[in-house]
């Protein structure tokens, strides 16, 4: 932490312990371990008690690739720390993590614009209950949360040495291990050193040169890469298939990916609620036409055919080939008739939604939120929970204004991930959180108008 920071020791320490009650209670009052988590808990088991990295199904253990290792590891860490499958000791270790990352962000503010500006992001990252929520969480939102701020500072302090210094490797290095480990985590973890490779790069070639600085962003490109070479040659040895993260739709090679149905999907999923009652159901429950929302219909013709297709997959609850292919006629004939909608409308309604939708997915709240008539006050809760996203959203927007040193690189990432978005089909808004350390950052400079003079 900067110098500045540590001499009010004493306000880091009480801001920490704010941050660790708040993450302490979603332990207590939320924690969340179903699906996901059990994947990776399997995964990191297994790896640690057999030397195979996969999953148990029906009782019977086989290799898989659906998963990237880097967050099995960190289980597996846990486990052989705390007890195997200890999973409330893993949400103490990520809550742990997580206050590291709020003091990163507010380093990463105090290197880019002020002091003050910093103390104000402490504190809008310690109480920031989206992000504290998924401490308790078996998932790699922690620790992707905390490898993007990492980047973020150690791009900050390659660019801003101290006076009279060159770059220094060590910080080229922690980027390095940063954008390794954000791959690691998640496939969608590599924009980050799509977006901060070639920043080091445009902001560091007026001080020291094109030729000095795209040789520290070349070594931190290829040692980012490296970890991936041993994790591609195990899965050409273990499935003959080329695979140097993880596939689109979490299959193993020859599971079917149900082309059909997931564009189908993308014509009508635009929230979190059908991601749930659609999407998620296949192959596991039924799918109830009227949770279907209107926009899945374009005439009375198409309501019959997607009626008549959804009895027939819910009579057996698994999708056949033949049902995939009419998921898929349906969903040629939609695009073919509205390609606005399906191109630009709906991609731009996925995002809005990740941005702005209230983040209660982690909570106790009905999932369609918004009907007021069955549950009054959850509706008044998610409305609230609303509005303090949007004031963090705002006040980034007002940060951005000042637009700080890296802003062009914040602006990179966050545009690189709303154009992978863009493309999926079941939107959750968990994918936009890797963007709050930079929205946080931005809303400390917003309540900071004026810029420090010793930062260049």
């Amino acid at each position: 932490m900067p110098s500045a920071l540590s001499r009010k020791w004493w306000i880091v320490l009480l801001a920490l312990a704010t941050g660790a009650a708040l993450r302490l209670w979603f332990i207590q009052a939320y924690p969340e371990v179903q699906g996901d988590p059990l994947v990776y808990g399997s995964i990191a088991k297994n790896w640690m008690l057999h030397g195979i990295y996969g999953k148990t199904t029906s009782g019977a253990l086989e290799p898989t690739l659906i998963r990237l290792p880097g967050y099995p590891l960190f289980l597996m860490l846990c486990f052989r720390l705390f007890g195997m499958e200890h999973y409330h000791a893993v949400m103490f270790a990520q809550t742990a993590i997580d206050l590291g990352t709020c003091l990163l962000i507010a380093a990463f503010t105090r290197r880019i614009w002020s002091k003050r500006a910093a103390w104000i992001a402490l504190w809008l990252a310690v109480l920031c209950p989206f992000t504290a929520n998924y401490a308790a969480v078996p998932l790699t939102e922690t620790l992707e949360l905390f490898s993007v701020a990492v980047a973020l500072y150690g791009l900050a302090r390659f660019l801003h040495p101290d006076a009279g210094q060159s770059p220094q490797w060590r910080w080229t290095l922690l980027q390095a291990l940063a954008w390794s480990y954000a791959a690691l985590l998640r496939p969608d973890g590599a924009l980050l050193a799509v977006a901060l490779c070639p920043a080091m790069v445009w902001y560091g070639r007026k001080r020291w040169g094109v030729t000095l600085v795209a040789r520290h962003a070349a070594v931190a490109g290829l040692l980012s890469v490296l970890p991936f070479v041993p994790w591609t040659i195990r899965n050409w040895r273990a499935f003959h298939v080329f695979e140097p993260l993880a596939p689109r739709y979490a299959t193993d090679p020859g599971e079917p990916t149900n082309p059909g149905f997931q564009r189908w999907t993308k014509t009508v999923c635009v929230d979190l609620a059908c991601t749930w009652e659609v999407y998620w159901n296949l192959d596991s429950d039924v799918i109830d036409p009227a949770k279907l929302p209107r926009r899945a219909f374009d005439s009375p013709e198409q309501y019959q055919q997607t009626r008549a297709l959804l009895a027939d997959y819910n009579k057996t609850q698994s999708l056949t080939s033949e049902m995939d292919d009419r998921f898929a006629q349906l969903a040629t004939e939609r695009i073919r008739a509205h390609p606005l909608r399906f191109y630009v409308l709906l991609p731009l309604a996925r995002l809005a939604d990740m941005w702005l939708r209230p983040r209660t997915e982690l909570l106790w709240i009905e999932l369609r939120w918004w009907e007021f008539q069955h549950h009054e006050a959850e509706t008044v809760f998610a409305w609230a929970y609303a509005g303090l996203n949007l004031l963090y959203l705002i006040a980034a927007a007002a940060g951005l204004r000042r637009w700080p040193p890296l802003a062009g690189a914040m602006i990179a990432f966050v545009l690189l991930r709303c154009a992978l978005l863009a493309t999926i089909e079941a939107p959750e808004p968990r994918y936009t959180l890797e963007c709050f350390p930079i929205v946080i950052a931005l809303a400390g400079i917003a309540f900071s108008p004026r810029r420090d003079s010793a930062i260049s």
